[in-house]
């Protein structure tokens, strides 16, 4: 079996670089405040390294970026990556806090070669901006340790493996401190070293629990690895070491994550209609928006024109130092409609989306109201308002062609008509409703034209008025 392992070396930095533009030197450091622990390759190159006081790394730099370390954040940012993985890789284990395993031996013929697939993940790495080091091994220890020690190769030859991990010092293999100082003490500096001692004299004078770890290294003790399974939800964060104020300075990150949402979603063959944003602030309760289409969707575009239409609607209360975008509800992918075979033609129904979503996003969602029918013969209790519904679920009512014909115009309240209408087209309808609610009404209705060339929908009551209810075009 043969594993792949990206290390990343430094996955908050490149995470911070993602979700903001900035080009100076940035580092991370401990809970304390006190000790680096990362830092970006700017930084390198103005001697800041990692494990250096801070007050040396500022003096060296003083225009230094300084990030805390988050454990939790960078677990959810493995993750992350995991998810992006799984769509090249079916077999994934994360190594917490900075890497992942992939079992590449099954990949080989789908991808054409070992090479292929090598060149499928560094491709996909250097699209998502990220900096990471790979390498095979034939067992997951021996991949994690060459990555970790930048001396990976895309070779599956197992003696020129074990080659490479020969050369390596005894840190690179995470010994334990202990374990480190006793090896140094026999005269013991490299893998290759411990690799040619007997198994029995090497458990005798250190551990069964180093022992374990060599022969895991050399394949020659099992060290199964967990298939991971990513959740089905979608959730982005950008960190900003500058604090946001205005929201235009949120477009560049939502930009990112909105296209890894359309990405997610076509890989999925889904859609969505609800985003969820969290705006969240040093000194403020985080601001929580909630952006609803009026249909599926899955275009980045759409989605940030709308965002930034709801974004003008609410200035920020507070300088905003994180952004979380996240989606819960997924929907399955239905056959466009109104096109022909070559894909052209137009979506009235997308068209009705776009629309509609745009109207909301800009007055509010609650704005926007649709006409419905309403079971009551009285022309004027006929109808009532509703919350619009998608294009797609407005069912058309059957026997349509049987109803009788109704105006578009309606008058809010009948007006008396003077005189009797000129010529008589339809008619009489006699509606007699409304007795169980004390407005009960009881008419004949005509369509007619009136002397000035109208045509109009009249009534007469039971007192022998006329009356003029609507109008026809």
């Amino acid at each position: 079996m043969l594993w792949l392992y990206v290390h990343f070396p430094h996955l908050l930095l490149d995470h911070i670089r993602r979700s903001q533009q900035t080009d100076g030197p940035l580092a991370v450091i401990d809970l304390t405040g006190q000790t680096v622990l990362q830092v970006c390759p700017e930084a390198n190159s103005l001697g800041v390294q990692p494990g250096m006081r801070l007050k040396t790394a500022l003096g060296l730099a003083p225009e230094l970026g300084i990030l805390n370390a988050a454990p939790q954040q960078e677990t959810a940012l493995l993750e992350d990556q995991a998810r992006w993985l799984y769509r090249f890789v079916a077999h994934i284990t994360p190594a917490p806090p900075d890497g992942l395993w992939a079992e590449v031996s099954s990949l080989q013929r789908l991808y054409g070669g070992l090479s292929a697939v090598w060149q499928t993940v560094e491709q996909a790495l250097s699209e998502r901006q990220l900096n990471a080091w790979l390498a095979l091994g034939h067992t997951p220890l021996a991949a994690q340790i060459l990555a970790q020690s930048g001396q990976g190769e895309c070779s599956a030859d197992k003696g020129h493996i074990l080659a490479s991990l020969q050369k390596l010092p005894l840190v690179a293999a995470h010994f334990d401190d202990k374990a480190c100082v006793r090896l140094h003490r026999l005269g013991l500096n490299t893998l290759g070293e411990i690799f040619t001692l007997p198994a029995q004299e090497l458990a005798r004078r250190l551990s069964p629990e180093l022992l374990a770890q060599v022969q895991r290294i050399q394949g020659t003790r099992p060290d199964p690895k967990s298939p991971w399974q990513p959740p089905r939800r979608f959730r982005q964060r950008a960190d900003f070491i500058h604090e946001v104020e205005h929201t235009q300075g949120l477009v560049f990150a939502l930009q990112r994550m909105l296209a890894e949402l359309e990405e997610d979603l076509c890989w999925h063959q889904q859609d969505t209609d609800t985003l969820n944003l969290e705006l969240r602030h040093r000194h403020e309760e985080t601001t929580r928006l909630a952006l609803r289409t009026t249909g599926p969707e899955h275009r980045a575009d759409h989605f940030l024109n709308l965002l930034r239409l709801q974004l003008d609607q609410h200035a920020l209360r507070a300088p905003v130092i994180s952004l979380i975008l996240s989606v819960k509800r997924f929907l399955g992918r239905g056959v466009p409609t109104g096109q022909d075979l070559l894909g052209d033609g137009q979506d009235l129904n997308e068209a009705w989306h776009t629309l509609v979503s745009r109207l909301q996003a800009r007055l509010g969602e609650n704005a926007l109201r649709q006409l419905s029918p309403r079971a009551d013969h009285r022309p004027e209790f006929a109808w009532t308002t509703s919350a619009l519904k998608p294009a797609n679920a407005r069912s058309t009512p059957s026997g349509l062609g049987t109803l009788p014909a109704r105006p578009l115009w309606l008058l809010p309240t009948p007006s008396p008509l003077p005189e009797t209408p000129a010529t008589w087209f339809a008619g009489p309808e006699r509606i007699s409703s409304g007795w169980w609610d004390g407005q009960r009404v009881h008419r004949d209705y005509y369509i007619a034209r009136l002397h000035s060339g109208q045509l109009a929908w009249v009534f007469r009551d039971v007192q022998d008025s006329w009356y003029i209810h609507g109008w026809f075009s």
